[in-house]
């Protein structure tokens, strides 16, 4: 049964604040001269009164024995009336009385009665299914119900009403679009999924298609290609299901996700098939996306491959260059050594020469083949072996072009139409030759000129190499993909565009006019290039060396004297606790449990969800997997640990458990002195995996296979998201949307990441949206600086700029930009997915330049303070320590199975990497309730704390952890509540 706590009806907190009574129940001069207009007597006036301001509050009415005394007495002392006992006003709760003071509350605050007639259904049924088709969960319906009543000056019905007509609606939205689906069926296809349920062994074809890539070697890759024909024959008689909304279509997939065929066959035909269709299609596009991913990591691989074969020839060929050099000499001394005016013979140059002029002219091509490092030769024969999976690969791929451009794809038809054809030379040759994206590497190695052919292999590993690049650029989308989809389909269109821009801009601040705009973002750059230049002279840590910037290292903030004492104070204090047990605690004061109910949207029926759910984050966060979770707690099995992650949690309920310990952290005071809660930092950690599946990667800065776990971590320590991704994938593309996707109460603007974080898109988009970006900066001399005006020169800091910023570029297609920012806003598209378009160099993508040159605006300017600002410098380095330290902690805790994830499954493993992000802000949490007591503890005997000490501490504390030995959960031990008001310091802390 979901809960009035699980919405946003409104109540009264239990434990009000002063200042919230304040602020809240005060009345205003046009509130008192209401009341006395209308009621002579001072307790009409005061019931009425009270009523008024409970009503503004809440939205409904309360009967006087539910209002706290604590407001009364606030409102009748202000009015005058001493401390009048609420029992008073207990005569208004009947009769006539309580509906004329009804009526003139509603007429005051300009609220409607909902009616107990049809009408009042009518209008809730209504408003209860609008909100089913965009929400899933029935405490979001009743959200959505609640947030439009009062938007339409509707009084609140009672919590019952609302859950009643939200059941009702969710349950009619649902049934219409499942028999929707079941007509849009023929009867053959209907049969074919039902067949799908049987078994005929071991496993059915339902196990089959929830199929995942293993480690793409040539076997596993042909089987894949076999399995992602028979999914594309499958979907092509599937009925499109356009008609589903975005949501419905993500919750109806999880619970398909969630199902066995047995489960499956239990449930009405009609949610059935919906169900089955839409995973099959979700499959189909991960399925592409993962043949997409092989084509791209194998091409990627042979470049790479090409490239050390080139280095080593030359190592092994260094004697023969030189060789060829000594006689390149001896035939130009032939040369001097004869008179000026005598010409050398053809004997004089022969005998200058050590071996025949065939051989050494054939060692000289071979040389100059390969001059320019140029390693596209080497490709050839690795190419033989592949050549065959990877046009497969392409021919199943249905490739479409962004843009007027599709010459790629002519080039593929061509490829194709040869692909088993004897022929090394083709006459394409006028067709090809003039490609803006056949570079003249390349263009050696294809084109005859003389006989006007093209060489086959050679062009072959140009289209491929080329379809790669326009795959990630966003030029080449794919049918039916996700990751590789056309994303301008995603975005928001010029109508919603126009109707947004005005609001948006104005909140962020800038101008809407794109010469405005650009005016002043140049003025900026102007004046801020001229402040540095004047102050340059000034500025101790700066300096140039043979025209290279120098900054020279600032000192470290030393630490005080009375830290090494109150951190030790705190350690002996902290009361050793098992992980469990602060689990056990920590989801105590939340109550994360309810959070957690059957992806199937049905009603929870386990007994003692609270254990369940702790017995499974200790087992999926910490990493000990269900057999060794059952052993190690014994009242649970393998199969009930297993069930509970498979049937009731999804990354989404993760997330939100994650916000709620966010929001309870950020309640206390120590945070505050760590930091502000305005800016967060991002990085990565490599997580160890399997290599049986297609995200493990060997990466070779962190060595070995796994995929990269990365986090936003706030300048507070907590963390507020987390991704799993790729070693391959460039990290800086998602350093955006956690800062989109944070949805706690600690709202950061600004956003430190590692040195990947450099790149001027991400710069340029992350301005767009209002966000500053602050990496961490290494190598700066490799890093240009641009000129707002090349007129300008500069006095001392000159030699810094190697660039000027084009301004009518960004000018000409700040719309198109802001076009994607507002999308980003709008939840149309992810800022990941427009990064990693525009991550790659393409002369096709008209946003990439323009994003690429508002970056490199944005980017120097953030240089320039970057340089000029030691304190600046200093906030970042300890910013990106903090992530550092986080990546530390979270491993510590994920301390069973050696460390390494075990799932093969993708959603698997983003599940354990926010699994084990929940149990690193629990103990987070419970590390700073526990350090909060002993603080104070310490402040009552007298021992001295200043901000400056507490800032120098941090969450971070496993001494008094015990993470091994017999986990006992002990639910029924009486746990001391969060105390949020527990004074540390005498003074006041930091806001």
């Amino acid at each position: 049964m979901t809960t009035i706590n699980e919405t946003a009806y409104p109540r009264i907190k239990p434990n009000m604040s002063q200042s919230e009574l304040e602020s809240v129940y005060t009345p205003t001069p046009e509130d008192m001269a209401y009341i006395r207009q209308h009621r002579r007597r001072k307790l009409d006036q005061l019931a009425l009164l009270v009523h008024i301001k409970l009503t503004q509050r809440l939205g409904y009415f309360l009967k006087s024995s539910d209002i706290p005394n604590k407001i009364v007495t606030h409102i009748s002392e202000l009015m005058k009336m001493g401390d009048t006992p609420k029992k008073y006003l207990a005569r208004f709760d009947r009769g006539g009385s309580r509906t004329r003071l009804k009526i003139l509350v509603r007429r005051y605050l300009n609220i409607k009665l909902i009616e107990n007639n049809n009408t009042a259904t009518l209008l809730l049924h209504k408003l209860s299914s609008e909100a089913s088709e965009k929400k899933h969960e029935l405490a979001d319906v009743i959200n959505v119900v609640i947030e439009e009543l009062v938007k339409q000056r509707y009084e609140l019905p009672g919590f019952s009403t609302l859950v009643k007509h939200a059941k009702s609606a969710k349950k009619q939205v649902n049934d219409t679009y499942f028999k929707q689906t079941h007509k849009k069926l023929n009867h053959e296809m209907t049969i074919e999924l039902d067949k799908m349920l049987n078994s005929s062994g071991r496993k059915t074809r339902w196990d089959s298609i929830k199929r995942e890539v293993k480690k793409p070697t040539n076997k596993e890759v042909k089987s894949y290609l076999q399995h992602l024909q028979w999914l594309q024959g499958l979907v092509e008689r599937l009925p499109n299901m356009e008609f589903l909304p975005l949501t419905k279509k993500h919750h109806y997939t999880l619970e398909a996700r969630s199902l066995d065929a047995f489960h499956l066959k239990e449930m009405k035909q009609a949610k059935r098939y919906t169900l089955m269709v839409l995973l099959i299609q979700s499959k189909l596009s991960q399925s592409l996306d993962d043949v997409a991913g092989i084509f791209k990591r194998k091409l990627n691989k042979l470049h790479q491959s090409a490239e050390t074969r080139l280095m080593e020839y030359h190592q092994e060929h260094t004697q023969r260059t030189e060789k060829l050099i000594n006689q390149f000499r001896n035939v130009l001394k032939t040369y001097g050594d004869n008179e000026a005016d005598i010409q050398p013979s053809l004997e004089d140059i022969r005998n200058a020469m050590s071996e025949e002029p065939a051989i050494l002219l054939a060692e000289c091509e071979e040389h100059l083949a390969y001059a320019g490092n140029n390693y596209y030769p080497f490709m050839l024969k690795l190419y033989k072996p592949q050549r065959a999976q990877l046009l497969n690969c392409l021919e199943l791929l249905e490739l479409g072009s962004s843009s007027e451009d599709s010459s790629i794809l002519l080039a593929l038809e061509t490829i194709l139409e040869y692909r088993n054809t004897h022929k090394q030379e083709l006459g394409h040759y006028e067709e090809f030759v003039a490609q803006p994206w056949v570079n003249d590497k390349w263009k050696k190695l294809i084109f005859n000129a003389d006989t006007k052919t093209v060489n086959r292999k050679y062009f072959e590993l140009c289209v491929l190499s080329r379809i790669k690049n326009e795959l990630s650029s966003g030029d080449l989308f794919i049918r039916y993909s996700l990751e590789h989809s056309d994303y301008r389909k995603e975005l928001i269109s010029w109508d919603e565009y126009e109707q947004g821009l005005s609001e948006y801009t104005d909140m962020l601040g800038f101008s809407k006019d794109s010469k405005t705009f650009a005016t002043e973002l140049k003025k900026t750059l102007s004046e801020l290039s001229t402040q540095v230049d004047e102050q340059f002279q000034s500025n101790e840590f700066l300096d140039f060396n043979n025209d290279q910037l120098v900054i020279r290292r600032h000192q470290n903030i030393p630490e005080p004297q009375q830290l090494k004492k109150l951190d030790e104070a705190l350690r002996d204090s902290l009361e050793e606790k098992s992980i469990v047990d602060i689990l056990v605690e920590s989801e105590q004061w939340l109550d994360a449990h309810k959070l957690f109910k059957p992806v199937s949207g049905f009603e929870s029926k386990l007994d003692n969800p609270r254990k369940r759910f702790i017995s499974t984050l200790f087992c999926y966060g910490c990493n000990l997997g269900p057999t060794q979770t059952a052993r190690s707690i014994k009242t649970l099995s393998r199969k009930q640990v297993a069930w509970l992650n498979l049937k009731y949690v999804t990354e989404e309920k993760l997330e939100k458990a994650i916000v709620k310990t966010v929001n309870a952290y950020n309640k206390f005071e120590l945070p505050s002195f760590w930091g502000s809660g305005k800016s967060a930092s991002a990085d990565g950690t490599k997580w160890n995996v399997y290599e049986q599946n297609l995200l493990s990667e060997y990466h070779i800065r962190y060595g070995g296979y796994g995929g990269i776990g990365y986090y936003h971590v706030s300048d507070t320590y907590i963390a507020l998201f987390s991704h799993f991704i790729p070693c391959g994938v460039y990290e800086a593309i998602y350093i955006l949307d956690g800062l989109i996707k944070n949805e706690s109460d600690i709202q950061p603007d600004v956003i430190h990441g590692d040195t990947q974080a450099q790149s001027t898109t991400v710069f340029g988009l992350a301005h767009l949206l209002g966000i500053d970006l602050m990496p961490r900066i290494r190598n700066i001399k490799k890093l240009v600086f641009y000129k707002a005006d090349g007129r300008t020169k500069y006095k001392h800091i000159n030699r810094l700029f190697r660039g000027n910023i084009n301004w009518s570029l960004i000018e000409r297609h700040l719309p198109d930009m802001l076009r994607v920012a507002l999308s980003i806003q709008a939840g149309k598209i992810s800022p990941s997915t427009i990064l990693k378009r525009l991550g790659t160099y393409s002369r096709k993508n008209r946003l990439y330049f323009a994003f690429r040159e508002l970056g490199r605006a944005i980017r120097t300017i953030f240089l320039l303070k970057y340089i000029s600002d030691v304190e600046l410098r200093r906030t970042i380095h300890s910013a990106t320590n903090k992530s550092e330290e986080f990546n530390n902690f979270t491993k510590w805790l994920f301390f069973g199975g050696d460390g390494i994830i075990a799932e093969n499954v993708r959603h698997e493993q983003r599940k354990v990497i926010k699994y084990n992000q929940l149990v690193a802000n629990l103990v987070i949490l419970h590390n700073v309730q526990s350090m909060t007591e002993v603080l104070s503890q310490l402040k009552q005997r007298q021992m001295p704390i200043s901000e400056e000490v507490l800032k120098f501490l941090s969450p971070y504390r496993t001494e008094h952890i015990n993470r091994f030995g017999d986990y006992h959960l002990d639910l029924s031990k009486k746990r001391k509540p969060l105390n949020y008001k527990l004074d540390i310091i005498k003074s006041q802390s930091p806001q």
